[in-house]
């Protein structure tokens, strides 16, 4: 009868969702030696080949990804009995990985830690900046737990099965210009349509915000924006707007409530807005986990979402 070890079998799924050993050994802090070495011992213990050399790397056999499938549902199924056990004993503690992009770390998740330190200090929370797409791999694989993303309107982002989507906030996008701009000074709408001008300032290049600022610039304008500035603080943006003269359409909850050198607007065409969605595994949450996404959902209150 072959025993298998789960954390064996962890290297084969990472392995089957990242394609190579260093991607692999990245995540989940090992070395790419380490790694190899892991999953030889796994051939040995089921008795087959499970990869093949492919150039410089390596690819799963048939087998192997007959494995890795099996693997899925047997890593899914000890995660869902950890969380049943921990649930069953009363206790909220052990650690829980949440990331998500700037905005919402600062304004969501840092307070709802500080607030879980208070009442739940068992609970270990880790924090990290990353956009959704970078994160949803580790998400599947459970070395995530929680992202709070974000989508914009006409631009959805793709709900990969065997995750858990969940509404946490809907905020409209105001145009950021200089206070100077001439399109400030009557303090009214600004239409999209007239800033084709201007230069613009927006997230990195494969973002929903850059997709989206360039899809607006377009729908409403019929041009395509002068992007000379890319960040994916919205700090450095704000500061691009200050400093640089340059315009930009950014979320509610990244702008700061009151700034004389910047002036705020409504999009006049239409109102274009973001939504922020906290992603998850659909297997049941430990309690650690509930305590946290609970924290949140109370500061999302608390800011008036």
């Amino acid at each position: 009868m072959i025993e298998l070890d789960l954390r064996r079998l962890r290297f084969l799924r990472e392995l089957e969702e990242r394609g190579t050993l260093a991607a692999v050994a990245a995540a989940l802090g090992y070395s790419p030696s380490t790694v190899s070495q892991q999953l030889a011992r796994l051939e040995r213990e089921v008795g087959v080949r499970l990869l093949d050399k492919a150039g410089r790397g390596v690819r799963l056999t048939d087998a192997g990804q007959l494995l890795a499938q099996h693997a899925r549902v047997l890593l899914s199924a000890a995660e869902a009995a950890q969380a049943d056990l921990a649930a069953l004993g009363g206790d909220v503690r052990g650690t829980v990985r949440a990331g998500g992009l700037q905005s919402a770390a600062r304004r969501l998740l840092i307070p709802a830690v500080a607030r879980l330190r208070t009442e739940h200090p068992q609970v270990r929370v880790e924090i990290f900046e990353l956009e959704l797409e970078q994160s949803l791999p580790g998400l599947r694989l459970g070395t995530v737990d929680l992202v709070i993303g974000d989508e914009y309107d006409s631009h959805p982002r793709p709900r990969p099965a065997g995750l858990r989507f969940t509404l946490l906030l809907e905020e409209p996008l105001r145009i950021v210009l200089p206070a100077a701009h001439p399109l400030a000074r009557s303090g009214g709408p600004v239409a999209v349509a007239d800033l084709r001008a201007d230069i613009w300032a927006a997230s990195a290049e494969g973002t929903g915000h850059h997709a989206m600022v360039v899809g607006t610039c377009r729908a409403l304008g019929g041009y395509e924006p002068d992007l000379r500035h890319r960040s994916n603080d919205a700090d450095v943006q704000l500061e691009l707007v200050r400093a640089a003269t340059a315009v930009a359409l950014m979320p509610a909850l990244t702008l700061p409530r009151d700034d004389p050198a910047l002036a705020i607007r409504d999009v006049a065409e239409v109102t274009v807005g973001r939504r922020l969605v906290a992603v998850t595994r659909d297997t049941p949450a430990a309690p650690a986990l509930i305590a946290l996404l609970r924290a949140v959902t109370e500061q999302v209150s608390r800011l008036g979402g």
